[in-house]
């Protein structure tokens, strides 16, 4: 009875699922306005262009490498606490030409490929689930416009049982309305939703949350064999508790100051996988507003020790 009910349930997981249903039916207007918008989100606040390029850790913060930017190629992997290999997707037409505007879209919020297999949360559609379709839209007008990058990613390589459990993880795309500005503290929720922060800023064990919600702590090894922590940034003072929404935003716009340029990193010196420098060139407006949702959440004592050199 047990192998039976064993062999459905993998027949089901490998044969039925992912179903989230057929790619829409859209086609995307392209005008300069939704490239720009597209591009800001892409660059600044989802970071697409920071994930799908090969960033340069030699540099604090890993910029991304001059003409990779879409192109893919920046290695995911178990020493990072992740159940497989994966490698970045190129974006840019060279790979996506022949995708309709649906399938890209699909992919996007839904995490589900061209061909009908799921991909793997690393890229966090079920926050871009909740973004408002033109937001999307944006994004993917602007993937059509990006330089043609020839760039063969390999496949992903997932640990058993991931590689058969990642068929239960694409989700139907609930695409909810932008609030306005003016709505300060919604509108932050949404441009924190979108910057997917809560993934960075919540301790994971191999993919699945186990921390306080932005109270810190997730670990991400460095090549020379340092650990990098992700800070605690709820109201508590071993958070951001004390700082002034001008400190926060300064935080990240010192980044963005044209003067600045990234530093060298030896072996054992502090480095971070945060990337200051795309996000430095998000609006003050948009930093103030999530500056005002971080100040609602839940308050966490959690004091982080943020490096840990390998010297």
């Amino acid at each position: 009875m047990i192998p039976a009910l064993i062999l459905f349930a993998y027949v089901y997981l490998t044969m039925f699922l992912p179903n989230v249903g057929p790619a829409p039916d859209i086609q995307i207007e392209i005008t300069d306005e939704r490239v720009e918008h597209g591009k800001y989100l892409a660059n600044h606040v989802m970071l697409c262009m920071d994930c799908h390029a090969v960033r340069d850790f030699s540099l604090f913060a890993g910029p991304p490498e001059p003409g990779t930017l879409g192109g893919g190629g920046e290695v995911f992997n178990q020493e990072m606490g992740l159940p497989g290999y994966f490698v970045s997707k190129n974006l840019t037409p060279a790979a996506l030409g022949d995708w309709t505007d649906g399938e890209i879209y699909r992919a996007i919020t839904s995490g589900v490929s061209k061909d009908g297999t799921a991909l793997f949360p690393l890229m966090p559609y079920y926050h871009y689930a909740q973004m408002s379709e033109e937001d999307i839209f944006a994004v993917i007008a602007y993937l059509r416009t990006l330089d043609p990058i020839e760039n063969d990613i390999p496949p992903a390589q997932l640990d058993f049982p991931v590689n058969i459990l990642i068929n239960t993880m694409p989700i139907k795309a609930s695409p909810q309305p932008k609030p306005s500005p003016d709505d300060v503290v919604n509108y932050g929720q949404y441009m924190i939703t979108a910057a997917a922060c809560t993934d960075c800023h919540t301790r994971m064990e191999r993919g699945n949350f186990v921390g306080e919600p932005f109270a810190g702590g997730n670990e991400y090894p460095m090549p020379d064999g340092s650990v990098v922590r992700s800070a605690n940034i709820t109201p508590h003072e071993t958070g951001i508790g004390n700082w002034t929404k001008e400190e926060f935003i300064n935080r990240f716009k010192v980044y963005a100051d044209s003067s600045y340029t990234p530093h060298s990193v030896q072996t054992g010196q502090f480095q971070t996988y945060m990337p200051w420098l795309m996000y430095s060139g998000m609006t003050e407006e948009d930093l103030g507003a999530i500056y005002e949702y971080l100040r609602t959440v839940e308050p966490v004592a959690n004091e982080i020790e943020i490096f840990t050199s390998a010297q």
